[in-house]
């Protein structure tokens, strides 16, 4: 089970790059103890073009990520996004990039993925590798991305108790504003998930997740590249 990190995990500060700032979400570690507690390996799947600006450095990006992982405990997999929107690259939401990656450092079909977010890109991203999304509105959340989710939830908890159940059949339904229409796709081997162009997710696992994770994600460079709402969902 695959999780936004910024607004869905912990408070949303844009162009976080202190750990000291980092705030769970409430009942956020309950939930993730639950599916770690039933054998689900847990990950993040997370934009942050701080690192492409220039306001997070790759150093701090890591210090955040670590203090996430000593307040919610070990997860299986980081799959982190570190462009810019103009990078054009395959793994920044709602590209399918992140959860692709994840997936395979999982060793799982994306097809078996769960996806949790709180803003539409995050259910596009599932939706363009086959994934399940489920939505987890917040005040910035825009009414037409809870339209078009084909699966809501109140909170974090309901929406383990989602992806616990069997996936509900739904038509196809309309892409969310501005995100690219992009159908479901068959997953690809391992080997393209982890080539894409024209750059590729980073994968980073703290340190304290070694012990704990099935299928740890090595530790890879960031690319450099070069909120309000329009890309504070960025940190996600």
């Amino acid at each position: 089970m695959l999780f936004d990190r910024d607004g869905t995990l912990i408070e949303d500060v844009p162009y976080n790059a202190d750990p000291g700032r980092v705030r769970p979400v409430p009942g956020a570690r309950r939930a993730l103890d639950r599916l770690r507690r039933a054998g689900v390996p847990v990950g993040v799947v997370t934009n942050q073009s701080g690192v492409a600006r220039g306001l997070v450095s790759p150093d701090a990006l890591e210090d955040v990520n670590r203090r996430v992982e000593e307040l919610l405990g070990p997860f299986a997999v980081w799959a982190v996004c570190p462009h810019g929107e103009d990078d054009r690259c395959a793994c920044r939401k709602p590209a399918p990039g992140l959860v692709l990656h994840a997936a395979a450092v999982l060793g799982v079909d994306a097809r078996d993925c769960v996806v949790v977010g709180d803003i539409g890109r995050d259910v596009e991203a599932a939706r363009a590798a086959g994934a399940r999304g489920i939505l987890v509105p917040t005040p910035v959340t825009l009414p037409e991305e809870v339209a078009a989710a084909p699966e809501v939830a109140a909170d974090l908890a309901v929406a383990v108790d989602l992806a616990l159940r069997p996936a509900p059949a739904f038509p196809d339904l309309p892409a969310s504003p501005g995100a690219p229409a992009v159908p479901a796709a068959p997953v690809p081997a391992a080997s393209e998930s982890t080539a894409l162009a024209p750059t590729a997710p980073i994968s980073t696992a703290p340190a304290s997740a070694a012990s704990e994770s099935t299928a740890p994600a090595s530790p890879a460079s960031i690319v450099p590249a070069a909120t309000a709402r329009a890309d504070t969902e960025e940190p996600a």
